[in-house]
């Protein structure tokens, strides 16, 4: 069984540079597959291979300036869930643009699994989903506002066009892992809210802890891995990937006339020109060039194209 293990921190990097090096080298040695993102601002990840050697990572990544504190999330798949390793170097370990946006100086106060139903049951706390619209579509907390983002760099603006709706009302935010939230409470703030709250440990933390008989998630969480998605108890769920658009589809979907593997599902049937359907058919044929050589080999196949974080 292998284990994974999703993380961030944030913490100051006078040169991530230097770090980049022999991080991809401990991870290469020992096997381990996914992405992690360094940046000044802190690191940011997920991660999948041995129990053994992911401990091992964990304890170079707490080792590093300012990563003592560093907490992750744990689950665990019978399979390699990514199809290679990545550790880059980005401007920003989660994307908002903002560059005042500081989580090291203030961020909202965080609320455990065990208290967030009661939080988010007031009828003068307004839940805000700060996740994009393909993640919102398969599950959220009923009620939960969706600001129908496309991506983390929207939701400034969307906060812009709509903050008159939370006029005096308490905020509590949630997002996957929790790593959106540090940034989008510490906005907020910034915007002159006085009260903003989010779960603390992410969605991910909730559906670990909570029992399903007492949850008020409703649906599946989107993960950016070859489980595509996760349950109660982080168990994987029915849901597979478009590769184009990258939007969860499942098997009706797949029966849609505008369906085809690797190119097109009915969610980006007007999204791209033929040029990047070409493209796409063409990476299609490479995987599946991979999956059958990985097969002849006995190895295991490919869980699909590069994943995101």
């Amino acid at each position: 069984m292998l284990t994974i293990a999703a993380l961030y921190h944030f913490t100051r990097f006078d040169d991530p540079a230097t770090l980049r090096a022999p991080l991809l080298a401990l991870c290469e040695g020992k096997g381990v597959k996914g992405s992690i993102l360094l940046a000044r601002e802190g690191v940011n990840g997920t991660i999948a291979g041995q129990p053994e050697a992911i401990a091992a990572v964990l304890a170079h990544l707490r080792a590093l300036p300012g990563c003592e504190g560093l907490e992750h999330k744990e689950s665990h798949a019978g399979a390699m869930p990514f199809g290679r390793l990545k550790v880059k170097l980005k401007r920003e370990i989660v994307t908002m643009g903002q560059p005042d946006v500081d989580p090291l100086a203030r961020t909202g106060t965080h609320v455990a699994p065990q208290d967030w139903n009661a939080l988010i049951s007031d009828p003068e706390v307004a839940v805000i989903d700060t996740r994009n619209d393909y993640e919102v579509a398969i599950g959220s907390f009923a009620g939960a506002v969706d600001p129908e983002t496309r991506s983390f760099r929207d939701f400034p603006g969307w906060w812009q066009e709509n903050r008159g709706r939370f006029a005096g009302k308490r905020i509590a935010m949630f997002c996957t892992g929790g790593i959106r939230c540090e940034k989008s409470t510490n906005y907020l703030l910034g915007q002159g809210v006085s009260e903003v709250y989010h779960l603390k440990g992410g969605i991910l933390k909730y559906l670990e802890e909570i029992p399903e008989e007492q949850s008020l998630w409703q649906g599946q969480c989107y993960v950016f891995d070859g489980r595509v998605s996760v349950g109660h108890g982080l168990v994987p769920g029915g849901y597979e990937t478009c590769h184009a658009c990258r939007r969860p589809i499942t098997a009706e979907d797949k029966q849609h006339p505008a369906y085809e593997r690797g190119a097109c599902c009915p969610a980006c049937v007007d999204e791209y020109d033929a040029t990047d359907r070409e493209r796409f058919r063409e990476r299609q044929r490479q995987m599946d060039l991979a999956e059958a050589r990985a097969a002849k080999a006995g190895g295991a196949s490919p869980p699909g194209p590069p994943e995101d974080i």
